[in-house]
C-alpha cells in the first residue's frame, strides 16, 4: 500500500471524521465567543490562537484529501464545498475583504459534509428543487392573483395593509404563515368588511395547508430517494466485495488443486 492509499484509508477512518466534527463544534462556540466584548477583553488572544489552530487542522485535512485523492478530489461537490469554505477563512483581514473575514462562520456548515444523516439531508433538498420550482411557481400565481383581489377589495379602507400589491403580497405571506393573521389583520378587516373570511379562509386553505405541505412532501420523497440510492450503493459494493473474495478463494482452491496433481 503507497502511502497516498494509506492517506486516503486514514481520513475514511470514523475516529477521524468524529475529531474533526468535534473541532467543526468547537471551533462553532470560539467564533461565537468572539462577538462577546467581555470574553474577548479577558481571554482575546487565548481565544484567536484556538481560531487559528482550528483552521489549521481544517488546512491539513484539505491538503491531504487533495494529496490522496489528487484529481478525484474536484469531482466530489462536498470535497469542493470544503475548500470554498475554508478558502473564505484563509482571506486576509482588511477592509476589503472584512464581509469574507465575516463569513468565517460558515465553517459550520462543514460538519454537513462530514455526518452523513445530514449530507443526506442536504441531498434531498437539493434533488427536490426542480420539483419546488414548479410549486413555488403556482405559489407566486396564487400570491398575485390573491394580491390584485385584496388590493382592489381592502385597499381603500386598510391602504396600511392592502394600499399597494406589494403590501398586500407580504399581508399575504403573513397570513400564510399564521403569524397574527387572525387577530392582527382578518379580524379588523372583518369589522369593516363582515364577509371578508370569504377570501382569507380559502387563500389560508390553499397555501397553508396545501401548497406548503406539497413542499414538504416533495422533499420528504427526495430524501427517501437519496436515502434509497445510498444504500442501493452500499449493498452493491457489498457484493462486489464478497463476489472478489469468492473469486479469490475459487483461485486459491484451482491452484491447490493444480499443485496437488
Amino acid at each position: 500500500m503507497t502511502i497516498r492509499e494509506r492517506v486516503a484509508a486514514y481520513l475514511e477512518r470514523d475516529i477521524v471524521k468524529n475529531v474533526i466534527i468535534g473541532v467543526i463544534i468547537f471551533n462553532a462556540v470560539i467564533l461565537g465567543l468572539e462577538t462577546s466584548e467581555p470574553v474577548m477583553t479577558s481571554a482575546g488572544s487565548l481565544i484567536v490562537t484556538l481560531d487559528k489552530l482550528c483552521l489549521a487542522i481544517f488546512v491539513v485535512e484539505i491538503a491531504a484529501k487533495l494529496f490522496a485523492h489528487r484529481g478525484r478530489f474536484w469531482r466530489s461537490g462536498w470535497n469542493i464545498f470544503d475548500f470554498v469554505i475554508v478558502g473564505i477563512s484563509l482571506v486576509p483581514t482588511g477592509q476589503i475583504f472584512s464581509v469574507l473575514r465575516a463569513l468565517r462562520i460558515l465553517r459550520v456548515l462543514r460538519v454537513i459534509s462530514v455526518a452523513p444523516r445530514l449530507r443526506r439531508v442536504v441531498e434531498g433538498f437539493v434533488t427536490a428543487l426542480p420539483g419546488m420550482g414548479s410549486v413555488f411557481l403556482l405559489m407566486g400565481i396564487i400570491f398575485y392573483i390573491g394580491s390584485v383581489m385584496a388590493t382592489k377589495l381592502f385597499g381603500a379602507a386598510f391602504p396600511e395593509w392592502f394600499g399597494t400589491l406589494g403590501r398586500s403580497a407580504y399581508s399575504l405571506f403573513q397570513i400564510m404563515t399564521l403569524e397574527s393573521w387572525s387577530m392582527g389583520i382578518v379580524r379588523p378587516v372583518m369589522e369593516t368588511f363582515p364577509y371578508a373570511w370569504v377570501f382569507f379562509v380559502p387563500f389560508i386553505m390553499v397555501t397553508t395547508f396545501a401548497v406548503v405541505n406539497l413542499l414538504v412532501g416533495l422533499i420528504v420523497n427526495s430524501m427517501q430517494e437519496a436515502h434509497d440510492v445510498e444504500a442501493n450503493a452500499a449493498t452493491d459494493l457489498y457484493r462486489e466485495e464478497v463476489m472478489d473474495r469468492l473469486k479469490a478463494i475459487e483461485e486459491a482452491l484451482a491452484r491447490r488443486d493444480a499443485s496437488g496433481k
